[in-house]
């Protein structure tokens, strides 16, 4: 019965690849990830295995053993598994099965042997062991993500089993009546496996176990310590969310070239996108030096197109008005004029601390506009401050006053190539600045008509 379970579990691990390898010939592209980083979130790094197979009270490498030929049996056994780089773990195995031989090989020498001990049968009850395992290579080339990959592993535990021997011409018997034994194994082995899908692995593999006593099959026959053999088929399924892939079939150095490749290809793109804004802005500083009609004001700015060649202009690029000598004018100043600036001076008043003209000083204003126009006078203004403050910024406001006065005046039709304006600060008091009548004194703005 138990043979005949063995074979179907057998049949059904060996059908299973074909069914899933053909539902995931195109494997899915790698997450990204550095070639000795460990799997963080990104990967699923635990997993769990069983599987079943064929033991043997020998191994590949050979050795001398206590029975001249080695009978195959069956054997069990499930794993645990924490993958900590994409190309190493540690995994916990456990072991179960029987180990078989007898006499029935002749010698080398063609003699039969002669042999207390005729046959034998252990009952391998468990064996525990920690290995680390290695993953050498991908066998799939064509993809970066590999369907199969060659291991092999090595680690240490311990085995506690049950041999039962025959002696030759008499009946079994147990080896050892006063219960198991226990001994310290060294397990080596290698092994392939292929990648069915995210979830499940196809692993064949076949394992040495070798022992630190001689009891395994119950008789001690030469000098050499007992080892035994398990080569296995079984299905490893990792653990965690679907959406994951495994670590252990992550390819690093395939993610580091597409990381370089994806980097390369930023770097252009950015290069790319630098270049089109450098041509811009050379297009822009192009279109705002650009100045059409040669006055000197760039098109951007200038509100006078086209305005004629020699013509002096403006900030806004508008022609000045010309200056009349067609005929010298002689300017006659009266009393009255004088009294009219005069007038003007004292009603004159500025926003505290500001440049701004106080309405109440626009009527005297309009007065001097109408003087200058009519009798084509130039005017000079000289702007003061007291002492209150800032120089630098005493300085500034009496400019800027000045300014506000010409401007005033050039808005009711004055010649502002006729109008001087100056800023003088603190620097010309009139007055004492120590008390407020002489600070009064002192704000002014002086007008000069000549």
């Amino acid at each position: 019965m138990k043979k005949t379970m063995f074979r179907w579990v057998i049949c059904v691990m060996t059908a299973l690849p074909l069914a899933s390898v053909a539902q995931n010939s195109d494997p899915a592209p790698n997450p990204h990830g550095s070639l000795f980083g460990g799997g963080g979130m990104n990967y699923r790094t635990f997993s769990v295995g069983i599987n079943g197979g064929i033991t043997a009270p020998s191994v590949l490498i050979g050795g001398s053993n206590d029975f001249t030929k080695s009978l195959i049996s069956y054997g069990y056994g499930a794993y645990a598994k924490w993958q900590l780089l994409h190309f190493f773990s540690l995994r916990a195995d456990y072991m179960g099965g029987r180990l078989k031989g007898d006499q029935s090989r002749e010698l080398g020498n063609g003699a039969n042997p002669n042999r207390a001990f005729s046959s034998f049968e252990t009952r391998l009850k468990w064996t525990a062991s920690l290995s680390g395992v290695f993953n050498f290579a991908s066998i799939n080339w064509a993809y970066k993500k590999p369907i199969a990959q060659l291991y092999a592993s090595v680690g240490g535990g311990l085995a506690g089993y049950s041999p039962r021997i025959t002696p030759t011409g008499g009946t079994e018997m147990e080896y050892k009546t006063d219960g198991n034994i226990k001994e310290l194994i060294i397990p080596v082995g290698a092994g392939i496996k292929f990648r069915l899908n995210d979830f499940m692995n196809l692993d064949l593999g076949y394992t040495m176990n070798f022992l630190d006593a001689d009891n395994l099959d119950g008789y001690k026959y030469g000098p050499s310590k007992d080892r035994f053999s398990y080569g296995y088929a079984g299905l490893e399924f990792a653990i965690g969310s679907r959406t994951k892939p495994q670590l252990q079939w992550h390819n690093g150095p395939a993610v580091m070239y597409d990381d370089l490749v994806g980097q390369r290809d930023q770097l252009r793109r950015e290069l790319e996108a630098e270049k089109a804004n450098n041509e811009k802005l050379a297009a822009d500083l192009a279109q705002l030096q650009k100045d059409s009609d040669g006055d000197g004001v760039s098109d951007v700015f200038d509100k006078c197109p086209n305005t004629p060649s020699g013509d002096k202009v403006d900030g806004a690029g508008c022609s000045l008005p010309k200056p009349d000598t067609a005929r010298p004018v002689q300017v006659i100043i009266t009393d009255d004029d004088r009294r009219l600036v005069k007038n003007a001076i004292d009603n004159l008043e500025f926003a505290t601390g500001k440049s701004d003209i106080s309405p109440k000083s626009f009527a005297s204003l309009d007065q001097v506009a109408s003087l200058l126009v009519r009798k084509n006078l130039s005017l000079k203004l000289a702007g003061h401050t007291d002492n209150t403050g800032n120089r630098t910024k005493n300085m500034a406001l009496s400019k800027d006053r000045a300014e506000s006065v010409k401007s005033y005046l050039v808005s009711k039709g004055v010649n502002p190539s006729r109008i001087e304006a100056t800023g003088y600060g603190q620097d010309q008091p009139i007055a004492s600045n120590k008390t407020a009548a002489g600070r009064q004194a002192n704000r002014r703005v002086e007008f000069t008509i000549y």
